[in-house]
């Protein structure tokens, strides 16, 4: 069982609910509208968000100094777009990413709500993103979609009106 902060309260999870997480579901719409084309209609949502998922060999074989490829940087703004958009769902507010990244793999995200900061991440070892499971994974985007929904409600006046 995990626990999970949920819109201020503690819930527990079991592992099946996992992929049933407010944020969970935004990380699957976000995969599921890339697909234009119909191909990963016969993947299951857990075969989708694998990619996410680096156990610690995979991060042992992975250099500690690299540029991050591509599909990294896809995966990464996918993730904290599903983070904005449960965001969105939970205060009512709409939330903006903006991404500022160096070649290297380091650099800033934040998440804005009107003229507030909802969500500011400093980001280093890009090419070395990922969770060690899928609990993780889960458990992280809700820690950010609760912290950007709490300073939405210490600041309503900023994000709202903004």
């Amino acid at each position: 069982m995990t626990e999970a902060a949920v819109a201020g309260n503690t819930v527990t999870q079991s592992p099946a609910s996992l992929l049933d997480t407010l944020f969970v579901v935004e990380l699957i719409k976000q995969w599921r509208a890339q697909d234009t084309h119909g191909a990963w209609d016969g993947k299951t949502d857990a075969t989708l968000l694998e990619p996410y998922i680096v156990t610690k060999e995979q991060r042992r074989e992975m250099p500690i100094i690299g540029d991050p490829d591509p599909e990294t940087l896809w995966r990464l703004e996918l993730f904290y777009n599903a983070v904005g958009l449960s965001i969105e769902r939970r205060s009512g507010v709409m939330v903006s990413p903006m991404m500022k990244m160096s070649h290297e793999g380091f650099g800033r995200l934040v998440l804005i709500a009107g003229r507030l900061v909802v969500v500011n991440k400093q980001l280093r070892d890009v090419h070395r993103f990922g969770f060690l499971s899928m609990e993780q994974l889960a458990e992280e985007g809700e820690k950010l979609v609760v912290a950007g929904v709490d300073m939405i409600n210490q600041f309503p006046e900023v994000a709202k009106y903004g």
